[in-house]
């Protein structure tokens, strides 16, 4: 049996472009997600590069909550997949 996967690495650049391109303020998008917005700018700015599974789907879910659905895919960094 396999574990489950520990961390994501996520591309912070393509956070903040699809935030920026919808109107999305840092502190709503964080406020849907129910992270804190530090934590959004330090993904977007490349502190941050991993996730972990419940709150990248949180992060999802903030977008979604904005009328932006994602493919995980589309957040992930180059070479990174969702599946486990």
């Amino acid at each position: 049996m396999k574990a489950p996967r520990a961390t994501y690495e996520v591309n912070g650049a393509a956070i903040r472009k699809i935030r920026m391109s919808r109107g999305i303020p840092t502190a709503d998008l964080a406020r849907s997600a129910g992270i804190s917005r530090s934590y959004v700018c330090r993904l977007e700015i490349g502190v941050r590069t991993r996730m972990r599974p419940a709150t990248f789907a949180r992060l999802l879910a903030g977008f979604e909550s904005h009328g932006v659905p994602l493919e995980a895919q589309q957040l992930l960094a180059a070479g990174e997949t969702d599946s486990e």
